[in-house]
């Protein structure tokens, strides 16, 4: 009987031990999970139902809204206040009244509000950027009325995405579908929290897809225009890639960073602008298409910052009769290249300047942003196909993508350590092994991308530095980061590490608590 009894004591630890290291593996793993891959896993489990539609027929909405609503949540932010009005202040004027968000102005502190969109039973929700741009504190509220906290991961304004995280389980989440798909003329519902009005949903259409309505990396101007009450003019380069989904789902102030669904409840867009004279609803909504998002979010999460890639050509819209005015050319569609830049990936592949780009992987290119959005979805070292038109001929070159310029630089104090960390404005990576080679240490954290107005855009400290303690306590991940600056002293913040040119530095700022 002892023998027994200890024979089942044995099995009884061991299967214990099994069952705890496989839960740990199975962490780690879902940690570098790809959102795709959480995704599969989640709907594995929680099937959804089949869709009720027709385009002909009868059209039920109420399992789609049923599906969606649980997983889109109310976002409120502060901002301090400012005594001047930067340039991302006056863009967040223009979409805050858009969308009731607001910017900060004269007195303080200022309050704004939108939406988002759980993508992870973790806690990661996407939003728009112009969203949290900014925000010393970003508080969320679920559908059924729980409140957290939020934590920027990392933004991409020229996408004007952002990736936020709470920190919660087993949360409700949208099922990520493929905009590729979406139809002019399909059903679709907006889901969101116009004018402080939670879990609202409108239905309307898919009006039209790849809109390029001009909206991101300009500069603003006084004139009146149809994009809301501030104009902006194309005094430099467009930085951003538009490629927008056009719908006429009834879409106002607070929307900004909600959800774009199918009838079967899948994510197809995320909310991001209106054409209006009144900044109120005229007809004209525009979503980010999912396909996008998805590749932007996944290289946040993974690298904190997006890794984009270049054909390497400038090029003028043959569609825009401004741009190609001084042009010798009948053609109405495509995108003639004006020069091909050196040692980029089309040079390489043989494109030249004066040839006509008609065609990206086999699709008709009618303008830019049918080429700027498949590009957008890639990594540098992607292959890409392209046909242009040279000499009356069509030839077709694969180009390999060429790595961005160093990332974009963007938005994040209170009392929580989310709020803290929103204010370093700065998202980070582990150190690999041969970086802590390079820069003799043990350990540390790489600055992957640096955002506006925050602590480490003041102090200057850029990305690809190695920052190696905060407060004394020395760093290895985000969590490290998260436990150092709760332990601050008189409002003292001291940050050590390594420039990316090997210089030492120790700095210390006064944080306000």
């Amino acid at each position: 009987m002892k023998r027994f009894g200890l024979t089942l004591l044995t099995a009884f630890v061991g299967g214990a031990m099994a069952l705890g290291t496989y839960k740990l593996v199975e962490k780690k793993y879902a940690d570098n999970m790809s959102f795709d891959d959480k995704q599969n896993v989640y709907f594995a489990s929680n099937r959804m139902s089949p869709a009720i539609t027709s385009s002909a027929g009868e059209v039920d909405f109420t399992q789609a809204a049923a599906a969606v609503t649980p997983a889109v949540v109310y976002i409120r932010t502060t901002y301090a206040s400012s005594g001047q009005q930067s340039q991302q202040d006056r863009l967040q004027q223009m979409f805050g009244d858009m969308f009731g968000q607001g910017s900060p102005r004269q007195s303080a502190p200022q309050m704004a509000s939108g939406s988002g969109v759980i993508i992870s039973p973790d806690g990661y929700i996407v939003t728009n950027n112009h969203v949290v741009a900014k925000a010393d504190k970003i508080e969320i509220t679920t559908n059924d009325h729980r409140r957290f906290t939020a934590k920027v991961i990392g933004t991409d304004p020229n996408t004007d995405l952002a990736l936020i995280k709470i920190e919660a389980n087993d949360l409700p989440i949208v099922k990520l579908g493929n905009s590729d798909d979406a139809k002019v003329g399909e059903w679709v519902l907006a889901v969101g929290n116009p004018f402080n009005l939670t879990s609202t949903v409108t239905a309307g259409i898919v009006s039209a897809k790849g809109r390029g309505i001009g909206i991101i990396g300009k500069d603003d101007d006084q004139d009146d225009n149809p994009f809301g009450p501030t104009k902006l003019r194309a005094s430099k380069p467009i930085a951003g890639i538009e490629s927008f989904i056009q719908t006429d789902a009834a879409i106002n102030p607070g929307n900004s960073g909600g959800a774009l669904v199918n009838t079967r409840g899948e994510l197809i867009g995320i909310n991001s602008a209106i054409a209006s004279h009144t900044g109120s609803y005229e007809g004209y909504g525009f979503a980010v298409p999912i396909n996008l998002a998805k590749k932007v979010l996944n290289d946040i999460k993974k690298f904190g910052a997006v890794k984009r890639g270049y054909i390497g050509v400038s090029f003028s819209d043959l569609s825009v009769p401004e741009q190609v005015a001084d042009l010798k050319t009948d053609k109405t569609n495509g995108l003639y290249v004006r020069s091909v830049v050196a040692g980029g990936g089309a040079e390489a592949a043989g494109v030249k300047t004066g040839d006509v780009i008609t065609k990206v992987e086999g699709v008709t290119v009618y303008e830019s942003s049918d080429l700027q959005e498949r590009v957008g979805r890639l990594q540098p070292g992607d292959k890409i196909n392209i046909t242009v038109m040279r000499d009356g001929a069509e030839k077709n070159f694969a180009v390999t993508l060429k790595a961005d310029v160093p990332a974009a630089r963007t938005a994040g104090l209170s009392r929580s350590a989310n709020e803290l960390y929103n204010k370093l404005g700065a998202s980070f990576m582990p150190l690999s092994q041969g970086q802590k080679v390079k820069y003799h240490v043990n350990g540390g954290v790489i600055v992957t991308q640096v955002r506006d107005g925050g602590i480490f855009d003041e102090a200057e400290i850029p990305s690809g530095t190695i920052i190696t303690s905060i407060n004394k306590e020395p760093i290895n991940s985000v969590a490290d980061i998260d436990k150092a600056i709760t332990n601050l002293k008189d409002g003292l913040l001291t940050i050590a590490g390594y420039y990316p040119d090997g210089t030492k530095f120790n700095n210390k700022f006064t944080v306000e608590q």
